[in-house]
Formats: structure tokens, sequence, C-alpha cells
């Protein structure tokens, strides 16, 4: 009988003769980064706001340049400062609307209070104490009392924007040390090979006002600083985890030992904080103070819609406080953007409202895309 001899499995072609053939191929760079973004709770407006910022850069030949970027800072620094307290109270599952009633009051508390001599640093630390106390009744109400922060924001909106409009007598005053003072300086030229020395005029302002929102940068500094704090203490620190805790389940976040009480109280302030240093921010850039409640009701609208698109739920639970600062960066762009392309003041706010709710769209589906490769 003939024997059999049973040979080894000849090497496939496509393995190089090498055994089994890998099924593991690298994804692309451009596919690694989408991965990435999609992953992020801000991927989505990141992707949106370098669109946007890509095609006004194509069809507006000042968009990139310095100039249009100091104009840019006044249109998304201070939302960024407010959606950051903004996103504290929303993960708890509330919401503020009286922080538009914070970015009114502070700076005419602060005029009043440095017109009675109290200096100006004193007077600005006195007006900001003087929200937080507002903060400190809203989350009393919200957490002891049981009112719903809808309610209760909202009554306090109204109350202090009319407190507002009474202690300021509906007049506008100027910003105590924001005022622009000139000096004339020695400025040499060379003309023909001769220096020749001229004297100038030159604009300047004080230290405080440089500090304290005046300066070109100074709220983009103050913006950056405060976001990247507060995002250190979202996730870093029990006040952060706590937060979350209790927007995620309040009942069980009780049961755990969690203050509930006090964190909520603690988050109204907070909010309440960041909106009056944002009012007198802009208070002291402007230096104007206008008791006018329009333009902190608009704000106060699109810094809860920067936060909202920027991956803050309204429902609670979840939030990012760099999230707030992108979402309001977006917005700036847009608006500027739009400025820059000669768009109507009448059509400003139907373009932003599209483009909110294209945003929030993409917010959707890349959370669904998120939950779906099991990022969480």
């Amino acid at each position: 009988m003939a024997s059999v001899t049973q040979g080894s499995p000849s090497p496939s072609p496509a393995s190089g003769g090498g055994g089994l053939v890998s099924t593991d191929a690298k994804p692309s760079p451009a596919r690694q980064v989408l991965e990435r973004l999609v992953s992020l709770r801000e991927g989505s407006i990141i992707v949106v706001a370098i669109v946007v910022a890509v095609y006004f850069a194509i069809n507006t030949s000042s968009f990139l340049t310095g100039e249009n970027f100091k104009t840019l800072l006044p249109y998304f620094a201070p939302l960024a400062i407010l959606g950051a307290g903004e996103v504290f109270v929303m993960i708890l599952g509330e919401i503020d609307l009286s922080i538009a009633a914070m970015y009114l009051f502070a700076p005419i508390v602060f005029f009043k209070l440095d017109s009675a001599g109290l200096g100006l640093v004193p007077s600005v630390l006195l007006a900001l104490i003087a929200c937080m106390a507002v903060g400190v009744v809203n989350g009393a109400f919200v957490s002891i009392v049981g009112v719903s922060s809808f309610v209760t924001t909202l009554g306090m909106l109204f109350t202090f924007e009319g407190l507002s409009l009474i202690i300021a007598k509906g007049q506008p005053n100027p910003t105590p040390g924001a005022q622009v003072h000139q000096t004339t300086v020695q400025v040499h030229h060379i003309v023909n090979g001769h220096n020749i020395v001229l004297p100038e005029k030159v604009n300047h302002i004080g230290t405080f006002a440089k500090i304290f929102g005046g300066g070109v940068y100074s709220e983009l500094i103050w913006a950056i600083v405060i976001v990247l704090a507060l995002q250190v203490v979202l996730t870093f620190t029990r006040w952060g985890l706590y937060t979350v805790a209790i927007g995620s389940n309040k009942i069980g976040a009780a049961e755990a030992g969690v203050k509930v009480k006090l964190v909520t109280i603690r988050n109204f302030v907070l909010c309440a904080l960041t909106a009056g240093l944002v009012g007198i921010f802009e208070a002291v850039r402007s230096q104007t103070i206008q008791p006018d409640p329009s333009g902190p009701n608009e704000i106060l609208l699109l810094a809860i819609a920067g936060a909202v698109i920027g991956g803050t739920l309204l429902s609670g639970g979840s939030g990012t406080v760099v999230g707030a600062l992108i979402g309001a960066l977006f917005l700036g762009i847009l608006k500027d953007g739009l400025i820059l392309q000669g768009v109507q003041a009448n059509y400003l706010l139907f373009y932003t409202g599209l483009a909110i709710v294209v945003a929030m769209t993409a917010n959707v589906y890349v959370g669904r895309a998120r939950r779906g490769s099991g990022s969480g």
C-alpha cells in the first residue's frame, strides 16, 4: 500500500511566506484625528468652528489679521467667562438666568461705591461680594426652599435689573478708572539723514483699566485663566466630582454623603461671581456703564448657547468648561465674520440662530457616534 505523507499548508502569497495574514490595518492619520475628535465632548463644535473660520478666512481678506483678532476678542472672551460659571450650574441640572442682572448690577455698584470714596479695588471687591450674595440667595431658594432654578433666577433677573435701573436712575455713567489720558512724548524721526524730534500725543490708560478689561488682551487672559482653573476644579477636585454626581443622580449623591445643598449654593455663587466680573470688565473696556438690560439679556442667552453647543447637557450630569470656551469662540468667529462680510445687523441674530441649530445637530450626531464607539 502506498503511503501518503501530509505536508504542511503552503504559505499564502498574500502573507509573503510568513504565515497568517494580519487584518489589523493601521488607520490613516486623517481618520485617527477624526476618531480622536469624535471621542471628545467638544469634538463637534471644534470641527464646526474650524470650518466656519476657514470659510471666513477664504472669503474675507481681513479675517486673518492682527487687527481683526483684537476685534474678535470682545465677541467671545466675555461669553467664555460667563459660560464657565454657567456650566457649573447646568451640570447640576439647573440654570441661572440672573447672570444678566449681575452683569448689569456689578458695574453700577462699583460706580456708586467708588463715587463714595472707597477707591477702585475695594469698590470692585465689594461689588463682586454683592453679586456673590445674590448667588447665595439663588442657591438657597433652589436647594433649601425647593423653588425651581428657572423661576428663582428669572425672578432675580427682573429684580436686580430693575434695582440697577433705580440705582443708576436710568442714566449712563463713566466707568471709574477707565478714562483715557493723553500725554505728549518726543518722537525721533530720521528725515534725509537728519534726526528730527517732534512732539506727539499718545493715549494711555491706567494700570487698573489694563488689568480689568481695558487692556487689549486682558479679557482674553482672564478668560483663559478662569476657564483652565475651573476645568481643573471640575475634573480633579471633590467639588467638581460632587457637581457631576448631583447632576447625574441627586438622591444617590445625597445618600453617598455629598452635601447637595452646599454644593448647589456654591455653584450659584460661582456663577454670579463670574457674571459680575464680566460686567465690570465690559464696563471698563467700553469706558461707560450703561443701565440697559437689553445687552446683558442677549449676552446671557449667547453664553448659555455657547455652553450647550460646547458639550454641556441642559439635563445635567455632564459638561465641560473648555467646551464653553470653544462654543463662545465659535459664536465670536461667526459674528465677526458676518460683520466683515457686510451682513446687516438685522440679519445677525437670524444667522446666529441658524448656526446654533446646526452646531447642536452636529453635537447630537457626534454624541451618538461617541456612544457607539464606546468612548463614553
